[in-house]
């Protein structure tokens, strides 16, 4: 007996995740993404006195200063439901930031905001330092690993082969562009991220602490 397709019966097709450039709708995902993987790989919502914080930290300058370096995993509706972020050269976005995001961001973050009871590890205080004094990435070590990176997925796509064909696809785009290598910096407390990074080929850079890992890949592969 004939047993009729989803599409031949009129019923949905089912639609797949797909890794996709970044387009400018995508930002309010970007930035709901990031927020709820933010707490070591968790959800911050509720953590700082306004949920954006992290976002404009961490992604949304990114995808301002360099939205070609930016792919989504679409969840094939046009949702993005995780994302890598790059830049090329690290030194130049640091200088973008002070002439471009830093003065805004201070605007809009001038203090602390209230309390939330939460008490995370890394401030509120410390968080806003972060977005006015971008030199923070400049690290030893940038002349072989000039670009960086931050990635996050939602739970639900986690252990599936996004994260590494995320990285692949950066990877690809700054050998493309004659970058040589790449870095990150991750929460030391993300033990299963950091096992991944270390599963791909990422090295410990010297500028490492315990504190503060800082890890490294070629672009070429």
């Amino acid at each position: 007996m004939h047993e009729e397709t989803p599409a031949a019966s009129g019923a949905a097709v089912p639609r797949h995740p797909f890794i996709r450039s970044y387009r400018p709708s995508d930002r309010d995902d970007v930035a709901r993404i990031c927020t709820l993987t933010a707490a070591g790989g968790g959800d911050a919502t509720g953590v700082y006195s306004d949920d954006i914080l992290m976002p404009e930290v961490f992604a949304l300058p990114y995808v301002t200063y360099e939205p070609d370096l930016a792919f989504v995993v679409d969840d094939g509706e046009g949702r993005a439901v995780g994302y890598i972020i790059g830049v090329a050269d690290t030194a130049a976005f640091v200088d973008w930031w002070n002439r471009e995001w830093t003065p805004g961001f201070v605007e809009r973050h001038p203090e602390p905001g209230p309390p939330t009871g939460r008490d995370p590890k890394f401030t509120e205080q410390q968080l806003l330092d972060a977005g006015r004094k971008p030199e923070r990435m400049l690290i030893a070590g940038l002349d072989a690993y000039p670009a960086h990176l931050h990635i996050d997925l939602l739970p639900e796509l986690q252990g599936q082969g996004f994260g590494r064909r995320l990285i692949d696809t950066l990877r690809d785009a700054l050998a493309e562009r004659g970058v040589a290598g790449l870095h990150l910096s991750m929460d030391p407390g993300n033990v299963s991220a950091r096992a991944f990074y270390d599963r791909l080929g990422f090295v410990e850079l010297p500028a490492s602490t315990p504190n503060s890992p800082l890890l490294g890949i070629s672009t070429s592969r």
